[in-house]
């Protein structure tokens, strides 16, 4: 894989970078990984994320730009497995930047974090920060994604009961069709999950319907996407709506906020306590929210995604103590148990 935006740029394949994790570090999985910059600059930034190099490249590149003696190493892993590589002191980064807000959440609260305060993140709104340590600067939302040529005549669902509907009065047709997060794998599908159940019954009725046309459980956003322009899938539930506007084949999609209410979730960045150069990620957290919240902030995702057409439809997570309710393991085996029975019924 290459990454032509940046230049110079050093990128390390799959297999010699699982290596290197597993003898340098602590061993956990890893999804991809890459090296930006110069290889011969004097300092260094260890950034591990949940979002894929694609979609994360441009903040790089902006950040290089001012600061060409850095050198930024990027792994990608699932925010299971980010949790578990920061909660392990062996492995040290500069910055933690997951789509899971109730995994980052617990790693704030069970004092992984550092505590980072600035000019920057003195501007930014309340509900962009949490403790002075973790720091949103994205605003994505959980979307539904639709083959267009697939629908044919079929009416574009604006809502989960239009969606409910559609699916009852045309089961052969997407029967085996429907996509949605196993959310016993995916942090973000977890978290969309027990939001939607927070916000409207609706999503047990929904899911209790892809279950009986027999859904298809998929790892990750992306994933779900390219199963969709396949024609794997026909329709794919609670995807990130900023990776389907971001792709360049995006006319191809669908892309339905839904209109009962549309879960926002805020992709946050966090210092951990044990970072090696913790002015580093200063500056490069800040970079982030400069971009997001500044005064010539520009989107981060596709300007296709206007969130200022929802209304009281915008269904923003809040970042906080609320989101651990459901990482409870009691409670998640409860939830896990009801959505299982619901989704697995085939």
């Amino acid at each position: 894989m290459r990454h032509p935006a940046i230049s110079p740029v050093l990128t390390i394949a799959f297999a010699v970078c699982a290596t290197w994790i597993a003898g340098t570090l602590h061993a956990f999985e890893i999804e991809d990984h890459a090296r930006f910059g110069d290889p011969g600059a004097a300092r260094e930034i260890r950034i591990i994320s949940t979002a894929d190099i694609t979609f994360f490249e441009p903040m790089i590149a902006a950040f290089l730009s001012a600061n060409p003696e850095v050198t930024v190493d990027y792994t990608v892993a699932s925010s299971t497995e980010l949790s578990g590589a920061v909660t392990n002191a062996a492995n040290q980064f500069d910055v933690v930047i997951s789509s899971a807000m109730d995994l980052q959440t617990k790693l704030a609260n069970d004092g992984r974090a550092m505590r980072h305060q600035s000019d920057v993140t003195e501007m930014l709104p309340d509900w962009a920060v949490w403790n002075d340590m973790l720091f949103a600067f994205t605003q994505e939302p959980a979307t539904i994604i639709l083959s267009k040529t697939a629908l044919g005549a079929l009416p574009v669902p604006q809502s989960r009961h239009d969606l409910i509907n559609l699916l009852r009065q045309h089961p052969d047709r997407f029967r085996g069709k429907v996509g949605t997060y196993d959310i016993r794998q995916s942090g973000l599908g977890y978290l969309f999950a027990t939001q939607d159940t927070r916000a409207s019954e609706t999503y047990w009725r929904l899911t209790e319907v892809m279950g009986r046309l027999g859904a298809r459980l998929y790892c990750c956003s992306s994933e779900m996407i390219d199963a969709v322009k396949s024609g794997e899938l026909l329709i794919a539930y609670n995807v990130l709506g900023s990776y389907a506007a971001n792709r360049s084949d995006r006319d191809e999609f669908a892309i339905v906020l839904p209109t009962d209410f549309t879960t926002v979730m805020l992709r946050t960045a966090m210092i951990p306590e044990n970072a090696p150069a913790p002015d580093l990620a200063a500056a490069f957290v800040d970079h982030l929210l400069q971009m997001a919240h500044g005064p010539q902030a520009r989107p981060l995702t596709h300007t296709d995604i206007n969130l200022t057409q929802l209304g009281t439809a915008l269904n923003r997570i809040r970042i906080g103590p609320g989101l651990l309710v459901f990482l409870d393991q009691l409670k998640r085996r409860a939830f896990l148990a009801e959505w299982e029975n619901a989704i697995e019924q085939n």
